[in-house]
């Protein structure tokens, strides 16, 4: 399966992200509000980085109350590590264990199209071993 399946019923005008510019506290309140932990970073309508909750507090503990006023652009990880639709789930989730990370924007033809979390592929994940293993059932009992 990839992520094309996942992302199918999505719109890529749902997508919650912030510029470069944008200060890091309403960056906080963006992800408080929306109950998320990360945030496509845009600049000129490409994804330049992304920013997570682990971002800032990492620099909320290195510059304490100040990080607040920096701009998203400031402490964002870049370059972001995409996938595209056509990526495997198993290849994607791979690549999120390795590099230690839980968000991925999912570029198509230059643009974004999707953001997904770890969450939303382990989710399809179990659904694909709990189908598996009903087929199982069924095959057995025959």
């Amino acid at each position: 399966m990839t992520i094309a399946r996942i992302i199918e019923d999505r719109d890529p005008s749902d997508i919650i992200s912030c510029d470069v510019s944008t200060p890091v506290s309403e960056a906080v309140a963006m992800l408080s509000g929306k109950r998320i932990g990360a945030l496509p970073v845009m600049n000129g309508g490409q994804v330049a980085g992304i920013v997570s909750e682990r971002d800032i507090i990492y620099c909320l503990a290195d510059r304490g109350q100040d990080a607040l006023d920096l701009t998203v652009g400031d402490l964002m990880t870049a370059p972001a590590i995409t996938v595209e639709p056509g990526t495997r789930i198993d290849d994607a989730l791979a690549l999120m264990t390795k590099r230690r990370f839980r968000h991925f924007p999912v570029i198509d033809r230059g643009r974004i199209v999707a953001f997904i979390s770890i969450g939303d592929l382990v989710k399809h994940k179990v659904a694909e071993i709990e189908n598996e293993a009903a087929a199982l059932r069924d095959y057995i009992k025959m």
